[in-house]
């Protein structure tokens, strides 16, 4: 899954209309954000194995601290814990926890059966990836849903608010088609280097966005 979290952080905004786009970003795709950091450490492995299945050519070998259910909850307490106590406010709180452990359940229905449950569970994944039409409707319309909330919720400042918003669902979608279409990365630590500069540049863009756009009457 990758368009769909960034439509799950779109699409929280009616909810939690004083939360930084950027903030929610960073929560649905926090899991993202810290597994390319622990691939170069050593912590987590993947393989690039073309065929492992229709759509992505990573085979998930070990990735208990950034994507089992049990520790993105933790990291949902946490978080949520923080974003509660930085801003008083429960609700925020909340939805960054929840934001957080969604990762999870989106990642669910594409990944084939290797997503932990908790370090060393049975794998869990529907394996969507392996169905290219049943993850393109998936993506799509979780991206769509998320960006009609959002939308409906905010209404530009000014020309940047308009120009940047379009302009990351272009950038989102162009990245999306080219990892899906294109052919496998060379190595591992180009995966991890990518994700992990594309993705903090994604949610600094999300930032950047929201200064640029206020509250819809």
């Amino acid at each position: 899954m990758f368009l769909g979290h960034y439509g799950a952080a779109f699409a929280v905004r009616p909810a939690a209309p004083r939360l930084p786009l950027g903030t929610c970003v960073l929560a649905a795709q926090w899991a993202d954000l810290l597994w390319p950091a622990l691939l170069l450490a050593g912590v987590e492995r993947v393989r690039i194995t073309p065929g492992t299945t229709v759509l992505n050519p990573l085979e998930f070998i070990h990735y208990p601290v950034s994507h089992s259910l049990l520790a993105l909850v933790g990291w949902g307490v946490a978080l949520g814990g923080l974003t509660w106590w930085r801003r008083r406010a429960l609700a925020d709180g909340v939805v960054i926890a929840a934001l957080v452990v969604s990762h999870w359940v989106l990642d669910l229905f594409v990944h084939r059966p290797d997503l932990p449950v908790w370090p060393g569970s049975p794998p869990a994944g529907l394996g969507l990836w392996n169905s290219p039409l049943a993850t393109y409707l998936l993506e799509a319309g979780t991206l769509l849903v998320g960006l009609v909330l959002y939308l409906r919720a905010t209404v530009p400042r000014d020309r940047v608010g308009a120009l940047a918003l379009w302009g990351v669902v272009l950038v989102l979608a162009a990245a999306y088609l080219a990892g899906v279409l294109g052919p496998p990365p060379a190595s591992v630590q180009g995966v991890a280097v990518t994700a992990l500069v594309g993705g903090w540049a994604l949610v600094a863009w999300a930032y950047w966005i929201d200064r640029h756009r206020r509250a819809a009457s």
